[in-house]
């Protein structure tokens, strides 16, 4: 009996739960990846293209070459998803039934969310580069700017990569060394989190804190924004307390795409899962990446990361195949991973350890060095790499 498997998504996730499971399953067996783009982009690509080193050809890859792996890629936008009737809506074209399903979809930008803020990010003096697009946009902006005060904003919790606030932050910092202006530009980072990367604990948080200090840029923490005013260039928080900036750098707020949350599934739009299984409370079910909320023991998230996705997928895809009644051996997920921070000079630190350690996280910050950027690099050429294979109009690697 041939059953069906769809994987909305694919993304970093999407694509290794995909193919983990074409070696788990039978040819009998359908596995359908649904994506709106076959245009993908490596997260950790995205400070580069900002910071000048990247450009967006050296950094797409395209998902539909899973094809010759033996898995259908489907272009296509998601419109809903249909749990009790296990049915997928597709704005073109049929609906699909499905035997297992795996939600990879991510997590949406929506920058309507805060007063002002698309205002801002449309004008010549804000940017952000959490999409392509964005980072792109934003090298080009950044050009025309050589003094005065970089406000950094993370603008709502959560958001994809714990990091990259700090890490932009930090390359902000670098470019200005290049460009023989950092005497004349203020670098301040404003988020509503007590320390970065809150989930990591304490220890790490303050070690951000120290790299960002040694490199001139305040860090000012639990400063919620409520308003901004594109006009003055001025961020309103919480607190009462008023901010111009020169150039902003925005982190937009995240939420569950519409479909996702039109499930019900998660009080927040993020789907709550079993954090060894990734399964959700329905029946045939997962979740996977950042669309996934995985619960630590210190009552916090999972970070939303690539690195955590990929983690992820295998444990997934051998789950969808003991539930389509393939012997498999459970996998387990571990909670482990980790994640490069950029600090410029050619050098990152390396955060790494296992989330789900108890009573909390156990996460070590390891100092600055050559060494950690080329393995990011690597991970980034990797990467690329291996989803352009066999594509026709191959971009050119990353490096």
């Amino acid at each position: 009996m041939r059953r069906s498997i769809v994987i909305l998504g694919a993304g970093v996730g999407g694509l290794r739960v995909a193919d983990h499971l074409r070696k788990y399953l039978s040819d009998e067996d359908r596995i359908l990846l649904i994506d709106k783009s076959d245009e993908q982009t490596l997260g950790l690509s995205l400070l580069w293209v900002m910071r000048g080193w990247r450009d967006a050809r050296q950094v797409t890859v395209h998902p539909s070459v899973i094809e010759k792996r033996g898995v259908e890629f489907e272009r296509n936008e998601v419109e809903s998803i249909d749990i009790a009737n296990r049915r997928v809506g597709l704005r073109r074209g049929r609906d699909l039934a499905f035997d297992a399903l795996v939600v990879a979809l991510g997590a949406s930008l929506d920058s309507t969310l805060v007063s002002g803020l698309q205002e801002a990010l449309h004008g010549p003096n804000a940017g952000q580069y959490y999409t392509l697009d964005g980072a792109v946009e934003m090298r080009h902006k950044l050009r025309h700017f050589d003094h005065g005060k970089i406000c950094v904003l993370v603008s709502r919790t959560p958001f994809r990569c714990p990091a990259a606030p700090y890490e932009g932050a930090l390359l902000l910092a670098d470019l200005c060394v290049e460009r023989g202006i950092r005497d004349d530009v203020q670098i301040d980072v404003f988020t509503p989190e007590g320390l970065p990367m809150t989930v990591a604990g304490p220890a790490v948080g303050q070690e951000l804190v120290t790299l960002l200090a040694q490199r001139g840029i305040l860090f000012r923490p639990k400063m919620e924004v409520q308003v901004i005013n594109a006009q003055s260039q001025e961020l309103a928080f919480a607190s009462g307390e008023h901010v111009t900036y020169d150039f902003l750098v925005a982190i937009p707020p995240h939420r569950a795409p519409r479909p996702v949350a039109e499930t019900g599934l998660g009080p927040q739009g993020w789907i709550p899962v079993d954090r060894t299984t990734l399964r959700s409370a329905v029946e045939g079910v997962w979740a996977i990446g950042d669309v996934a909320a995985v619960p630590l023991v210190n009552g916090l998230f999972l970070p939303k990361a690539a690195v955590f996705a990929e983690g992820e997928s295998e444990v997934v895809a051998a789950e969808v195949a003991r539930h389509l009644g393939y012997e498999i051996e459970p996998q387990g997920y571990t909670g482990k991973g980790g994640c490069w921070v950029e600090v410029g000079n050619s050098e990152a630190a390396y955060g790494a350890g296992n989330f789900f350690a108890e009573p909390s996280p156990l996460v070590e910050l390891q100092p600055p060095s050559g060494e950690h950027h080329k393995e990011k690099e690597q991970q980034e050429r990797s990467w690329i790499e291996e989803w352009n294979r066999d594509h026709a109009g191959q971009p050119a690697s990353a490096g």
